[in-house]
């Protein structure tokens, strides 16, 4: 995978989609702190780098 791919970053309705949870479960786990690492930009808007988004579902499945 190349580098550029590993920084792209991903939106909100990306990762749900993928995941394939409701926005606000999403939003409950962030609130939590057990979602992935994400990016808050200055008008509000989340961004997650796929490589953490990729970490983050690999300790799930260690966790399973």
């Amino acid at each position: 995978m190349s580098a550029r791919t590993q920084d792209e970053k991903m939106t909100v309705k990306e990762v749900i989609t993928d995941l394939k949870v409701a926005p606000s479960t999403f939003y409950r786990w962030r609130q939590l702190g057990k979602g992935p690492r994400a990016i808050k930009l200055p008008n509000g808007d989340v961004r997650i780098r796929r490589s953490e988004y990729e970490r983050w579902l690999a300790e799930r499945e260690d966790a399973a």
